[in-house]
């Protein structure tokens, strides 16, 4: 169907991809243990809506502009370098909230899970090595001649992304199960907090380190 072949191939390449740890799963489980599973669920969200403007770009051509034009890609990783790293600085500045604090902020989940889920999805978004990543890989599993190559690429990429997103719900809900005693403690809290900042810093330094190919 629209060109695609070898696909169970491709389910068995994308689950590999999928429970092999990386920066993504590494966020996640910062945020399952920092805010229990909505926290990670949230991630996992936010981080699978990038994956999905990657596919929507590789499906109409933006990947293949980002890798092309040296303008383009220094852009869009000088901008995601310097996101990430403020997201990174913020976490580590932040100060720990006092019990009074807690009480009165009722919203203050609400607010944090959107915070996520767009920190989620904007560290994805403005990552070019995303893009770089699924347009190496749908291509290999669409045949030269189909007629429908968009929707080839953008059915492959639905299937890789419903399948990673729920492996990575499934890892929120273990990882946030597992750090129960971490969220009792506001010290530990402290510590995880900057923890995540720290990874935050080094994905930013890591995406201003990356070349074009």
């Amino acid at each position: 169907m629209f060109g695609i072949h070898d696909l169970p191939l491709f389910l068995v390449s994308g689950l590999l991809l999928n429970i092999t740890p990386g920066p993504d799963t590494a966020y996640i489980v910062g945020r399952s243990a920092q805010m229990g599973w909505r926290g990670g669920a949230a991630a996992a969200f936010g981080i699978s809506t990038g994956c999905l403007v990657h596919v929507f770009g590789s499906a109409i051509g933006l990947s293949a502009l980002l890798t092309a034009s040296a303008t383009a890609f220094a852009v869009v990783k000088w901008a995601g370098a310097a996101y990430l790293v403020y997201l990174g600085l913020t976490q580590l500045l932040a100060r720990r909230h006092d019990a009074a604090e807690k009480n009165t902020a009722i919203a203050a989940p609400v607010v944090l899970l959107r915070q996520v889920f767009w920190q989620g999805a904007l560290t994805n978004i403005l990552n070019p090595k995303v893009a770089m990543f699924f347009l190496a890989f749908l291509p290999q599993f669409v045949a030269a001649d189909a007629p429908h190559k968009p929707l080839a690429f953008l059915l492959l990429g639905t299937i890789f992304i419903v399948n990673s997103t729920i492996w990575c719900l499934g890892v929120a809900v273990v990882a946030a199960r597992a750090a129960r005693g971490v969220r009792r403690s506001s010290a530990a809290l402290q510590w995880l907090n900057r923890a995540i900042g720290g990874l935050l810093i080094y994905l930013g330094v890591r995406i201003a380190l990356l070349e074009a190919r």
